[in-house]
């Protein structure tokens, strides 16, 4: 997944940046076994808007935060960063709907998972503070 042939990191290569840290946060602090699990999140929305280009060899980082914790939904906004640059070169929404992995349907979200969640949700901001 190196550079395309514009010189730079094809844009669906973000979503894979987005999937994989979501996962592993979700693995690392919430307990989730991706193989096994019974509940399991499944991607219903994305977006991203690009800010500017990336390219390998380019470091990278990728900032996570919650915007919305519901009973069986997650509303994550991320953010990739060139290494020492402080605004993200593109930033992005995911929403997971948790789901019974046999069923097919939504279920809510085991606890260890929502508190994990819960640890990186960003402060509401009324309009009067904005």
């Amino acid at each position: 997944m190196d550079n395309d042939v514009y010189g730079h990191v094809n844009n669906v290569t973000y979503y894979s940046y987005f999937d994989s840290t979501i996962n592993r946060y979700l693995i690392e602090q919430g307990g989730l076994d991706i193989h096994s699990a019974k509940i399991v999140g499944y991607v219903v929305s994305s977006s991203c808007q690009f800010r500017r280009p990336v390219a390998y060899p380019d470091s990278i980082s990728v900032g996570l935060r919650v915007s919305k914790l519901g009973n069986s939904s997650v509303t994550y906004e991320l953010g990739i960063f060139r290494e020492s640059e402080e605004e993200a070169a593109a930033h992005g929404q995911v929403v997971h709907v948790f789901v019974d992995r046999d069923q097919n349907c939504s279920v809510p979200m085991p606890a260890q998972i929502r508190h994990c969640l819960k640890e990186i949700l960003a402060a509401q901001v009324s309009a009067e503070e904005i």
